[in-house]
């Protein structure tokens, strides 16, 4: 029998949108930006089951959850990425290339990799415990729940280490090493389109004001003609009478 231990207590250690199975089950599930039904997963061998969806804050509550649990030496990566943030990719490049100097996520592609409350122990423990298995853009149940059965098949017992507990500290989870606070694509996104709106309401304000001043400016032209006309006429009526 596969040798396990017992994780920290509590376990999961770090809250989050997840479903929790057997703590002993050696096999832990990201969907990043999917739900996928949990239920199955977690009777088929997972420990913990849910999305994943910024690169920064959401991989180091991952991290954290798996290293405080010697018991999961499997990291299933699946489910459709997250618009901007791109995890599944962040994931793949923080497991393959780590991070530099700055914490940054070497290779990462989403808006901002950056991971600021992980330890180099933390990281080196995360790498010799689990193994990455990467469906990314999958959300085939069917498929998902036969990966995490041939995983649980494969147990090859808990790390023969303590749990390693460490403290996420969100509210600088996003923040840039230079001291910009870089914007997640959404965000950017979404303020591109309210310029773009304010812009268009500008120029409509503009536009009303130009066609309301010709409007204005032919009234009084109008008026001016008329004007002339009935002096002109007032004229030749005078002469007219005079002769």
């Amino acid at each position: 029998m596969a040798l396990k231990k017992k994780p920290s207590e509590p376990w999961p250690t770090i809250t989050g949108e997840y479903e929790v199975g057997n703590p002993e089950n050696p096999v832990a599930v990201c969907t990043c930006g999917s739900h996928i039904k949990a239920a199955d997963l977690l009777a088929a061998g997972a420990s913990l089951v849910g999305p994943c969806k910024t690169e920064n804050i959401g991989i180091e509550k991952m991290v954290a959850n798996i290293i405080s649990n010697p018991n999961i030496r499997y990291i299933l990566i699946t489910g459709m990425e997250v618009k901007g943030h791109i995890t599944g990719q962040a994931v793949l490049s923080f497991t393959q290339n780590g991070i530099d100097k700055e914490g940054r996520i070497i290779g990462a592609k989403g808006a901002i990799p950056f991971i600021q409350n992980l330890t180099p122990e933390s990281i080196e423990r995360f790498k010799s415990q689990v193994e990455p298995i990467f469906m990314i853009d999958s959300e085939d149940a069917g498929s998902i729940m036969s990966k995490v059965k041939e995983l649980a098949s494969k147990d090859p017992g808990a790390l023969d280490v303590e749990p390693m507990t460490i403290e996420i500290k969100e509210g600088g989870g996003e923040e840039d090493t230079g001291g910009l606070k870089p914007m997640a694509a959404e965000v950017v996104e979404v303020r591109g389109r309210m310029r773009g709106i304010n812009a268009a309401v500008t120029n409509s304000g503009l536009l009303n004001k130009l066609q309301a001043g010709i409007y204005a400016g032919k009234i009084e032209g109008i008026a001016l003609g008329m004007t002339v006309v009935l002096v002109l006429f007032g004229l030749i009526l005078k002469v007219a009478g005079g002769v």
